[in-house]
């Protein structure tokens, strides 16, 4: 049946066009967004997962820089260590050229008092961002020898987040440390450990170039690697023994400081390894975003030149549905 008041067939088309266009535009939007979920509306389940780990990529990322800055400071520390580890070796080696009868022990001396006055430059500038781990004041308010680096960042299948941390000791890696709260006369500090001249009748007894706990314990000199003075020393036996006291206080304290740095290279090594597994982390997160809203250019582009095609078609169908209304008039022509 023809009827000028119902064109059935012009709306048969202009819906299907209706759907084509709304598709097109959905295509378009894609492409031109790179998202087969840009929105909410788009999928509320790939949105809400997308937005929740995007915003967990930007905590890790943060996690990356605390990492890079903990790292710093490691490196920096590790750097002062190595350094005095240098300076003390020469002045192990003076003591030892000291040992031999005849050389001029005040000139010698000289030199140490040069190296000394490095050590003690070294450890004070060996700081990063204000930070000193070689340095210390024990008694500031504040102060903890346990050093914290946030290190990872992690939500649970409950939805609970939690901040992990690499936690580095410095007591057993700081050279100096001027607090008052340290162990009765040992000394915290590599450097400023107290050693003893001569041996010590106790109790506690210690033999001479012992590093010492108990600063009332009287029967000899107390030394540090930086205040040891062997200017005055001569070649008797007692100021010999003396010397190879010295000698003997220097070894303990280079030893206690190649510890110290096999430390730090250790946490150094921490460091880094929990670098790379962040930026693998950052990276494995970004492609299960990925996987849920990136929109697949391949079959976004031939599903738009499709539905270009059915828009075309479905143009001229709806042309030639309002051109059956005008072929009624023929039926009225005399």
């Amino acid at each position: 049946m023809s009827s000028i008041m119902t064109n059935a067939s012009a709306m048969t088309a202009l819906k299907t066009l209706s759907a084509t266009n709304k598709a097109l535009n959905t295509t378009q939007n894609r492409i031109s967004t790179g998202y087969r979920v840009a929105e909410a509306s788009d999928n509320a389940a790939y949105w809400s997962i997308a937005t929740t780990m995007r915003s967990d990529n930007k905590a890790l990322s943060t996690v990356k820089d605390a990492l890079g800055l903990g790292a710093a400071k490691v490196d920096t520390a590790y750097t002062g260590i190595n350094a005095a580890i240098d300076v003390v070796d020469e002045i192990k080696a003076r003591l030892v050229a000291a040992r031999e009868a005849g050389v001029d022990r005040s000139k010698i001396q000289a030199e140490i008092t040069q190296l000394q006055g490095q050590l003690i430059g070294n450890a004070a500038s060996t700081s990063f961002t204000g930070e000193n781990w070689l340095s210390v004041d024990s008694s500031a308010a504040g102060y903890s020898s346990t050093k914290t680096i946030v290190s990872s960042f992690t939500r649970s299948a409950s939805g609970a987040v939690s901040i992990g941390t690499i936690s580095i000791d410095i007591s057993s890696v700081q050279l100096f440390d001027a607090g008052t709260n340290t162990v009765a006369g040992g000394g915290v500090g590599i450097l400023d450990a107290k050693y003893t001249s001569a041996a010590i009748v106790g109790p506690p007894a210690f033999a001479a170039g012992d590093r010492i706990t108990d600063q009332t314990a009287a029967g000899a000199t107390i030394f540090t690697v930086t205040t040891l003075n062997i200017s005055a020393l001569t070649t008797s036996a007692a100021d010999q023994a003396t010397l190879d006291a010295y000698i003997k206080g220097v070894d303990n304290a280079l030893s206690r400081m190649t510890t110290a740095a096999s430390d730090l290279g250790a946490a150094k090594k921490r460091v880094s390894l929990q670098q790379d597994f962040v930026n693998s982390m950052m990276d494995a997160i970004d492609r299960g975003i990925g996987q849920l809203v990136d929109a697949d250019m391949n079959k976004e582009s031939t599903r738009l030149q499709a539905l270009q095609v059915q828009q075309q078609l479905g143009i001229q169908s709806l042309t030639i549905a309002n051109g059956n209304s005008q072929s009624i008039l023929s039926l009225f022509r005399g």
